[in-house]
């Protein structure tokens, strides 16, 4: 029993999981800011084009 106990203790893969995790979600949230901004950008551009087409 004080083996699986030590064992577990030591077991880091989990912890390396998470990690990859948070650094995932995190560059997930930065692609989609900058989607957001170019959106908009776009967005403002075309209506301009728009607007001096008519």
């Amino acid at each position: 029993m004080k083996n699986l106990v030590a064992r577990f203790a030591k077991d880091e893969s989990g912890a390396t999981a998470i990690e990859y995790g948070l650094i995932a979600a995190g560059i997930g949230v930065a692609i989609i800011a900058t989607v957001d901004a170019v959106g908009t950008q776009l967005n403002t551009l075309f209506g301009s084009i728009k607007t001096g087409l008519q």
